[in-house]
């Protein structure tokens, strides 16, 4: 049977938003019409040029107002921080948007936001979806889909563990913190405890699906420092500095720890650490303590020398981008994962040639 074809622009192409372009190029379900650009040397080049694959007839610009005034169906809307201002013009312009940007569901830190996203819907007859890998799918959607085949759920534990120095850009080792000394780095906000809020939306919607409602949001962190001088491509992270970080924040549902985020960044192992952790490679692991007693870990695939290429980028806009049929189909408003149900990805099986 045909398949119905979705016009989408591409909004910024860093590492999430180049995964998106590639995808539009190679999967017949979409027709990419668009795309915008920040770095001026990137401004007029095709878009294929920009993310190493055959030109694609599309040229990248940074005219805002020409872009918003294009016809498609769905912006994939990809900035780092977003914008709401400029996600509410999008919205009341008549196109979908679907992001990794943030407001993955709707929670009590973004009351403010949601309202002001849900009356652009409404303007524009339009759809807003958030969607990721954490938040966005490994601590929210993997969780519940794990619930499906419980009897009896006491606490859900969700891990997610990154080895920086071999799965994260490099400029994450300061962005993040390490090579502070442990009382600088504790006694300060960090990256990833300022992030909470967003990291609490996933723990909301487990919550929202299990039919509870959360009291409160605990955190902490602790930290192991490097047992010698650990030398990176960009320098060093020096002997005694914090070279990893365990972030635990806690969903807590009357006196019960009913949900707990486990955030473990490192750049080192065991013997690199005091105290020795050891949380092994990349990858997110959901871990339901009840009946019965389940687990289960995403992670990418070694290949037969042994290393691995973490597929984070990669995992971040497919999780997106799947969903994008789905929401332009969906009734006007902002659509969460409970509202979208079991996403059915198109386009996926396709013949290899068609990717060249």
């Amino acid at each position: 049977m045909p398949q119905q074809t979705y016009r989408v622009i591409q909004w910024m192409t860093g590492d999430v938003g180049q995964v998106g372009v590639r995808h539009f190029a190679s999967n017949p379900v979409f027709e990419l019409v668009g795309v915008l650009v920040h770095t001026p040397d990137k401004v007029g080049r095709d878009a294929g040029d920009i993310v190493g694959i055959a030109p694609t007839g599309v040229v990248a610009t940074d005219d805002v107002e020409a872009v918003i005034a294009l016809d498609a169906d769905c912006v994939f809307y990809t900035p780092v921080i977003m914008d709401v201002d400029t996600v509410c013009r999008l919205l009341r312009s008549g196109k979908n948007v679907v992001t990794t940007s943030g407001f993955f569901h709707p929670s009590p830190d973004f009351r403010d936001a949601g309202d002001r996203i849900r009356a652009a819907c409404r303007d524009g007859g339009s759809s807003f979806h958030g969607a990721g890998i954490h938040p966005g799918y490994a601590g929210d959607v993997l969780p519940l889909t794990l619930a499906r085949v419980a009897s009896r759920i006491d606490k859900i534990e969700v891990y997610e563990v990154v080895n920086v120095l071999s799965d994260a850009p490099l400029d994450h080792i300061d962005w993040l913190g390490f090579g502070k000394s442990a009382g600088e780095f504790l006694g300060a906000p960090t990256i990833l405890g300022l992030g909470v809020p967003f990291f609490a939306q996933s723990m909301h919607l487990i919550a929202d699906g299990l039919g509870v409602d959360i009291d409160e949001v605990s955190a902490e962190v602790t930290v192991a420092t490097a047992t010698a001088d650990i030398a990176h491509e960009l320098g060093v992270i020096p002997r005694g500095t914090v070279a990893a970080q365990h972030h635990v924040w806690t969903a807590w549902v009357g006196s019960d720890p009913l949900i707990v985020f486990h955030a473990i960044y490192t750049t080192g192992g065991p013997d690199d650490l005091e105290p020795a952790w050891d949380w092994g490679k990349t990858r997110y692991r959901i871990v339901i303590e009840g009946d019965p007693a389940t687990e289960l870990t995403l992670a990418g695939v070694e290949r037969p020398d042994g290393t691995m290429s973490h597929p984070g980028y990669s995992w971040t806009a497919m999780a997106a981008t799947n969903a994008i049929p789905s929401v332009c189909d969906a009734p006007p408003g902002w659509v969460t994962h409970l509202d979208l149900g079991l996403v059915a990805p198109r386009g996926l099986v396709r013949r290899a040639t068609a990717d060249r």
